[in-house]
């Protein structure tokens, strides 16, 4: 295929985080023009999120161990955009074959597309504990916006309950730029971590920064409690959160004083898109969710529509760098281009050290499912319409909805702001306990336009 055919070939990358600059990267090199969408501000995604322009904080203070891969793929990025169609601050918010459909600022706009190419990243993974719509509670990913984007603390006093790496990342961060950390409480246990050993020794580096990460915290004298059990987020409507309640390993009742709860457990993909466009997923039996469907290089179930990074398979930013250049490669093999098969080779092999690593964290840090059948009828699953664990239930033993899709129409679990975001993968937990089902059996929230609440600016027409 000559150049100039090459440009007439409208690529389109959605996402502009690790997988979406190195794939951009690796077509720009390939002699495309890709168009890259990004729904922030400025490049770099969630876990490079750049601070806005104006802001002097150095790399060290933000991103703290990450500083160095944060200022290669910013860089990478400047040195990349005079050579790509780049759209920041759009959203799109649904798609057609062919064509996305966009908002930016207000303004309604269309994108065709001869190859999509989804680098969609992935949301906070949540868990509902009895408390946590009051006023005061966050999820890590937006307490992790807030440090980069805001320079603010979400709280004067902040707890950080889940589980995973990004618990002990954005308790670290927050440490780091000066904020109150009142405690880290992590629902898994310390011989889990031990088990999965054999697994994270495949990433060694990476498993000596986590136990950095714990040991600035012990350092720091910030109480951690490992194999805790969540109870009560407590405080009044009015106020907000006032201070946490846990069950400790050993039992006992154990409660936090703060006026801010950052919770996670892991991640989620966004694939949302991906679902609107037809493409198939699958269950994830090592972490109990749904993933896209895609082959090792990212191709997805549908022709044209391609995935890479964490919002196809969780992996974390490294992985989702090597997956970002796999899945340009596998665009162009696809378009009969000449590609380095040992380029390829290289990609395929670092993904699999880093899928044993991600079965290693699965391992270490687990979803904590047990955790939907413990929680009382009167604690919030949906905190965007408020629907109770109660009202879910019932709408099992009272209406036989025992698929999520029916259980939402019956109960309106997931039709809220959030479009399922939060509380799905919970909510599903929660039915699967009450008819006695596997979570699989259960299905998964249909992905419905528009996948995030979007603004649109009209004009007045005059007859």
């Amino acid at each position: 295929m000559a150049t100039a055919r090459l440009s007439n070939h409208r690529v389109v990358i959605v996402g502009a985080g690790p997988a979406g600059i190195r794939c951009a990267q690796t077509l720009v090199a390939a002699g495309f023009k890709p168009v890259l969408i990004d729904e922030n501000r400025r490049d770099g995604g969630q876990i490079y999120r750049r601070q806005p322009e104006g802001f002097t904080r150095n790399y060290a203070t933000l991103y703290g161990t990450e500083a160095d891969k944060a200022r290669d793929l910013h860089e990478s990025f400047d040195r990349l955009r005079p050579q790509i169609d780049y759209r920041p601050d759009t959203l799109v918010w649904n798609l057609t074959p062919g064509q996305l459909c966009c908002v930016s600022q207000g303004l309604h706009s269309t994108v065709d597309y001869d190859a999509l190419i989804l680098c969609t990243g992935a949301t906070d993974r949540l868990m509902p504990i009895e408390g946590w719509q009051l006023g005061g509670t966050y999820s890590l990913g937006g307490a992790q916006i807030a440090l980069k984007a805001q320079a603010v603390s979400i709280g004067h006093r902040v707890v950080f309950m889940g589980s995973g790496p990004l618990l002990y990342l954005v308790a670290s961060q927050y440490l780091k730029a000066g904020a109150n950390v009142a405690a880290v409480l992590d629902t898994a246990p310390l011989g889990l971590r031990i088990k999965a050993l054999p697994k994270l020794m495949a990433r060694p580096g990476l498993l000596f920064t986590g136990m950095k990460l714990l040991a600035q915290l012990y350092r720091a004298k910030i109480p951690v409690h490992l194999g805790i059990s969540p109870l009560q987020v407590l405080g009044e409507a009015v106020s907000g959160v006032s201070g946490v309640r846990v069950r400790t390993a050993a039992g006992e009742t154990l409660t936090v004083d703060c006026d801010a709860v950052a919770l996670g457990y892991h991640l989620r993909p966004e694939t949302q898109l991906a679902d609107l466009a037809g493409c198939a997923l699958r269950f994830d039996e090592a972490s109990g969710q749904w993933w896209l469907d895609t082959d090792e290089e990212g191709r997805t179930s549908v022709s044209g529509v391609y995935a890479a990074g964490d919002g196809a398979k969780i992996r974390g930013a490294d992985a989702a760098e090597h997956a970002g250049r796999l899945v340009a490669l596998a665009l162009l093999s696809d378009l009969q281009q000449p590609v380095d098969a040992t380029q390829v080779t290289a990609q395929r092999q670092a993904l699999k050290v880093m899928d044993q690593f991600r079965l290693g964290l699965a391992q270490a840090f687990p979803w904590p499912a047990a955790q939907a059948k413990a929680l009382p009828d009167e604690a919030i699953v949906c905190r965007c319409e408020m629907i109770s664990a109660g009202e879910l239930r019932r709408t099992v033993s009272e209406k036989g909805a025992c698929e999520v899709n029916r259980a939402k129409a019956f109960s309106r679990v997931g039709m809220g702001r959030c479009q399922g975001r939060y509380c799905s993968q919970a909510g599903a937990e929660v039915i699967a306990a009450a008819a006695g089902v596997h979570v699989q059996e259960v299905g998964r929230q249909r992905g419905q336009a528009p996948v995030k609440p979007l603004s649109m600016l009209t004009r007045e027409v005059t007859p």
